[in-house]
């Protein structure tokens, strides 16, 4: 029993700083939703912090909490309300908890190609390099020296930042993820804007059930083809089969109770309390998972570390966390995603076959130029396509 609980829950600086890998993806779309779009970042961070504890307290592997991003993004960019975001959320959880209860989604993991999976991972990883490298090369509004010469201040962070990760990926002793996070708080409250404390409101925070209201039906109703439908196959493709997946590969037996069935329902329940108390859409993103493991998470002591963190800050800060987390540099947080981005990219080197990369690397293009939804469903099809023999590349 010992032994177990000791492979099941380490707290060593190593799973700290594994724990920390995925901030460069929750982060700016939590913080984007809550500052564009009226989310309260009490409920917000404090329901991310639950769902990465019960989630490590059950599955005992780590496991990734994200935005999900087709609403997080389009949220932003369109400025949808607060009541939108949750109705799409209530809408995923339900579902979800469909898929799982009903047994479909193990129909569904049962046949979706290894490669259709392997190309969600692929997609996905060029993306996120791609935002990671967008966020060191482009100006940050949120340091008050924005450069040094004719060289942009967010660019020497970044790039220091990824030779100090390169150096640091592998070493044990000073985690690179740690030492980043470090360095990032350091340069944002030197080069930042100062941090305003005088409307910090010290205290226990908690949010209110359903602090946007009970959303109409024409609200309901909205945002199902707007959101919930675009959603729906990236969520199976990447935070269910390709989550799933990803975790045997890394933690082989202990991920025994890491099914599709189970990580299904997990999002499922999460969203619909999610609706209830004002958070964010979240699922078990695929791509969070490998920032954990990258910068070193191995066993669930790292989702109560994070957790922890989360739910002690939103209890003790309230809305006032925000101006707390954008502290940090952009630059830094694309360091986090570049680094990720590439480990989950790399899952394609078990591929055997031309036919097999010929799916990833439709799907890949496909999702840079339509969405990763549409990359899943295609790369399907293709898939089968090819297995009959009709077509040859």
């Amino acid at each position: 029993m010992t032994g177990q609980a000791k492979r099941t829950f380490r707290f060593d600086h190593v799973e700290v700083a594994g724990s920390l890998g995925d901030l460069g993806t929750l982060l700016p779309l939590a913080i984007g939703m809550i500052v564009l779009c009226d989310l309260q970042a009490t409920s917000v961070f404090l329901l991310v912090g639950l769902f990465y504890l019960l989630s490590g307290a059950y599955f005992g592997v780590p496991t990734a909490i994200q935005p999900m991003k087709v609403i997080g993004a389009y949220a932003i960019a369109a400025g949808l309300s607060a009541q939108q975001i949750t109705s799409a959320g209530l809408w995923m959880g339900a579902i979800l908890l469909l898929l799982g209860l009903t047994g479909l989604i193990e129909i569904i993991r049962k046949y979706t190609p290894k490669s259709a999976v392997r190309g969600v991972q692929l997609a996905l990883g060029v993306v996120l390099l791609t935002k990671g490298l967008k966020l060191i090369a482009n100006e940050d509004p949120g340091l008050a020296v924005h450069s040094v010469g004719p060289v942009g201040l967010g660019l020497i962070i970044g790039v220091f930042g990824l030779i100090l990760t390169f150096v640091l990926l592998e070493n044990k002793k000073i985690p690179a993820a740690l030492v980043i996070v470090a360095l990032g708080i350091i340069a944002g409250l030197i080069f930042g804007h100062p941090l305003d404390t005088t409307n910090f409101q010290w205290g226990f925070h908690l949010p209110e059930p359903l602090p946007y209201g009970w959303p109409e039906w024409e609200v309901l109703l909205w945002v199902i083809p707007l959101v919930v439908l675009p959603q729906l196959p990236m969520t199976i493709g990447n935070a269910i089969l390709s989550n799933t997946d990803l975790s045997h590969e890394y933690f082989k037996d202990d991920a025994r109770r890491v099914t599709a069935r189970a990580v299904t329902l997990s999002q499922g329940l999460a969203n619909v309390a999610a609706f209830f108390f004002g958070g964010m859409p979240m699922c078990h993103g695929a791509g969070g998972l490998a920032a954990h493991y990258r910068f070193g998470a191995r066993t669930a002591g790292s989702n109560i570390i994070i957790g922890g963190a989360f739910v002690v800050l939103a209890l003790l800060f309230g809305e006032a966390l925000v101006p707390v987390l954008r502290l940090m540099p952009l630059a830094i947080l694309g360091v986090l995603l570049t680094f990720t981005g590439i480990q989950l990219a790399l899952m394609i080197q078990d591929l055997e076959g031309r036919q097999d990369f010929f799916v990833v690397l439709l799907m890949l293009g496909l999702t840079l130029v339509f969405n990763l939804a549409v990359a899943f469903l295609t790369g399907i099809v293709v898939a089968y396509v090819l297995k009959t023999r009709w077509v040859k590349v």
